[in-house]
């Protein structure tokens, strides 16, 4: 595993203690525990605005959450490589698109521990479809998927359900589309319902 933030003590205590602060001085509040599991792929939703990645971020160091992003290979060059990395960020050739779910199957059967964060929305903007890569990640790595949330109605964010893939799309995102339907973004006109395009492998 390679040395990111999350390994150094005082920094990542000293971020959680500024994360809690954060939250309450704009009222939020985090909800739910991480799993005790290994390797997952963890999915945040509705993604409508800016300050989702504000409020999320602070969520997730509250929640002590030691997540990896994914980044286009060519951010990951000297002299920048080191420092991205330390960050937590994982380097994917996105040229080959197609690829990028092998690519981060072998990551996952690489490593004994990780946890990927994906925001399956892709924008702020509504959108018919949502990206299909978080599916067919978890699928191929035979890891469970997370839903996280953030809900502008309650001022509440963190994790929810966990559950495990079965192959029959149709269902699973059904079992999504449930879980997400009580929880409203910060625009709910940007909002979208959760659903991967037909046929699209």
């Amino acid at each position: 595993m390679r040395y990111t933030m999350f390994d150094v003590p005082v920094l990542r205590n000293l971020l959680r203690l500024l994360a809690i602060l954060f939250l309450k001085m704009i009222g939020w509040r985090k909800e739910g525990s991480l799993p005790h599991i290994p390797k997952y792929v963890i999915i945040l939703a509705p993604h409508t605005s800016n300050w989702d990645f504000f409020i999320g971020l602070a969520i997730a160091f509250a929640l002590k959450l030691r997540a990896h992003w994914l980044g286009k290979d060519r951010f990951f060059r000297w002299p920048f490589r080191g420092v991205i990395r330390w960050l937590g960020g994982i380097p994917i050739d996105r040229s080959h698109s197609s690829d990028i779910v092998a690519q981060m199957v072998q990551v996952f059967k690489e490593r004994a521990k990780l946890t990927i964060a994906l925001a399956p929305e892709g924008t702020r903007k509504k959108v018919t479809y949502w990206k299909s890569g978080f599916y067919h990640i978890a699928r191929g790595a035979n890891v469970p998927i997370v839903l996280a949330f953030l809900d502008y109605i309650r001022k509440a964010g963190g994790i929810g359900a966990v559950f495990n893939p079965t192959g029959n799309m149709e269902a699973d995102m059904e079992y999504i589309r449930t879980f997400y339907a009580t929880v409203t973004g910060k625009y709910p006109e940007n909002q979208s319902i959760p659903s991967l395009m037909p046929g699209k492998p």
